[in-house]
């Protein structure tokens, strides 16, 4: 049985397919268009898993799209009808409706075929229910507490439940106009990161000030005794005017969402070029803080409730990997889980295992222990593109690749590491890196410089061998997906100075040979000759999608400064 799960109009579009119980492939369309955060229909990325497949769209059996349009209808049209919602506003939403109930159309036209053609049947899974699926299903647990928390989908921002064995239970949701992901966006905005998806920028501000307006913040996002929230509608545009978004091109826009009250209140916005001041540091740690006190009081009211010591969290709100590294100290509960990809693309999954699993009743997959379901190459086909550039390389064995690239790393090189399958989820968790010396108090500024040209407030991340994580961080745990920060002990900070945060925190990736024994086995030729079972990894790309292809991972080779390029046992040296 094969099942089609997919993202669709929607950021993050995405494509993946199960085979019976085993996910054989999972991507997000970004990746193969190359427009950052790619909404649409994700024709490409279902070409990809079909292709993973060796099979046509003739023969899935299954398709799941992680909207469902008829989702609180009733509370939709009451909103739209009370506030006199634009006309605009409604006729977007009236198009992106009919796009998600026509789902055998477009892949008709698509794969040029009479729709009759494709027997799969169609599953509309709503948006969070895919998420809390995303999360669960792919769990070891055999029963947990569930959190789905982000912007919005099908007119809903959060959603609470429990899990037991192969079906979910939803105990309570937050609905239209109410959500913390549109909370964090506004002032997002405000503060002037405007793109699509630039909320990790305010979490990297955040160390740099101190929680000083948490008072005021508190009167825009309101804690309430049942255990979730609502916010201060004076503060926002969307409650009366809706939110205008465009996908042109596939690019996702979504139109500044605070009100002139919030101007009122904390001041003029900043504007994309303008100074970053303590005030705007200030005011980035106040976010986080009421952020993470938010998830706090939403966790501990479901812990009771539920009396379960597991937690799973997905959607787009669960990517604050600061709030995630303190969930276990502020909580009662004992364990965690959170997916790879727990924003938007990862619904893809997270809409067919809720058919496989709560509709359908089969087993519960295997658990989720890596992300690597996307594009992979072979040597050989690497060998065939380079050699149609012209381009001079060598090939290695692995023991002299470790050797090689470990001292490229250690005399201060920077080096792209192309590996096996591509990362699903937005984070580059060694096989689509950019790697360095965590040791250098340059490396920062030599990545920035050769490469990233990113903000100098953001930080780099550490990739750590797992058996050595009570060495270097003040909290043991395996965070196989970099989907948490920890402190590193304080008299670690001063050597790992490059992947060592303002406050002393690290993202950390813990790599298990069992798992990932090709970068493990890289590490390890590092730390052998280094003592520090440490790399600098950040996503292998500049200002784009992270790299895809041998020749998109070439061309930012050859665009940038990069020392190195190795993909495959196949290295390309300056």
């Amino acid at each position: 049985m094969y099942i089609l799960g997919l993202n669709a109009y929607h950021g993050d579009s995405s494509a993946c397919i199960f085979k019976d119980n085993k996910l054989v492939a999972a991507i997000e369309e970004e990746r193969i268009r190359r427009i950052k955060h790619w909404a649409g229909f994700p024709s490409e990325s279902i070409k990809f898993c079909l292709g993973e497949c060796d099979i046509s769209i003739q023969d899935v059996d299954h398709i799941t799209i992680s909207r469902d349009p008829s989702a609180n209808i009733y509370k939709k049209i009451t909103h739209s009808i009370k506030h006199a919602v634009s006309l605009k506003v409604l006729k977007d939403r009236f198009k992106n409706t009919r796009k998600v109930n026509s789902v055998k159309q477009e892949l008709s036209n698509v794969f040029s075929i009479n729709e009759a053609e494709i027997k799969a049947e169609v599953h509309n899974i709503e948006h969070h229910r895919s998420h809390m699926a995303s999360a669960f299903f792919a769990s070891p647990f055999e029963d947990s507490a569930i959190l789905s928390i982000d912007g919005f989908g099908d007119f809903t921002s959060t959603m609470i439940g429990i899990g037991r064995d192969k079906k979910i239970e939803v105990l309570d949701s937050v609905v239209y106009p109410h959500s913390v992901g549109v909370f964090y966006t506004a002032f997002t905005q405000y503060l002037g990161f405007e793109h699509y998806g630039d909320e990790y920028k305010v979490m990297g501000l955040s160390p740099y000030g101190k929680p000083t307006l948490v008072e005021k913040i508190k009167d825009v996002l309101i804690f309430k005794s049942n255990g979730l929230f609502e916010i201060n509608k004076k503060y926002f545009k969307h409650p009366k005017e809706g939110v205008s978004m465009s996908w042109e091109n596939g690019d996702p826009f979504i139109e500044s969402i605070f009100s002139d009250y919030m101007v009122e209140v904390f001041g003029k916005a900043r504007l994309k070029d303008e100074e970053i001041t303590q005030f705007h540091k200030d005011l980035a740690s106040s976010i986080q803080k009421v952020t993470e006190e938010l998830i706090f009081h939403i966790l501990n009211h479901l812990q009771r409730g539920a009396g379960m010591k597991n937690i799973c969290i997905a959607g787009g709100v669960a990517q604050n990997s600061v709030a995630n590294g303190k969930i276990l100290d502020n909580t009662s509960f004992d364990k965690m889980y959170i997916p790879p990809a727990g924003h938007d693309a990862g619904t893809a999954i997270g809409s067919a295992l809720w058919l496989y699993n709560h509709i359908q009743g089969n087993d519960r997959i295997e658990p989720m222990q890596h992300s690597f379901f996307g594009s992979q190459f072979s040597d050989g086909e690497i060998e065939d593109f380079l050699k149609s550039e012209n381009i001079e390389y060598k090939r290695y064995s692995d023991k002299e690749l470790n050797d090689k690239v470990s001292d490229c790393l250690i005399n201060a090189g920077v080096v792209g590491w192309f590996q096996g399958r591509a990362e699903f989820g937005p984070r580059a968790l060694g096989h689509r890196s950019i790697l360095a010396d965590p040791t250098r108090d340059d490396a920062k500024e030599i990545l920035n410089l050769k490469i990233k040209r990113r903000e100098v407030f953001r930080p780099f991340a550490p990739s750590i061998l797992k058996e050595y994580v009570a060495e270097y961080f003040e909290k043991v745990d395996e965070v196989p997906f970099m989907e948490k920060v920890f402190q590193i002990k304080e008299s670690k900070r001063e050597l790992l100075s490059a992947v060592t945060h303002v406050d002393g925190s690290g993202r950390l990736q813990t790599v298990d040979k069992d798992i990932e024994s090709k970068y493990y086995g890289l590490i390890n030729a590092f730390f052998q000759k280094s003592g520090v079972p440490i790399l600098l990894n950040t996503s292998f790309n500049e200002n784009e999608p992270i790299v895809n292809t041998p020749a998109e991972a070439y061309a930012c080779f050859a665009r940038t400064k990069m020392d190195m390029i190795v993909m495959g046992n196949i290295v390309v040296e300056r």
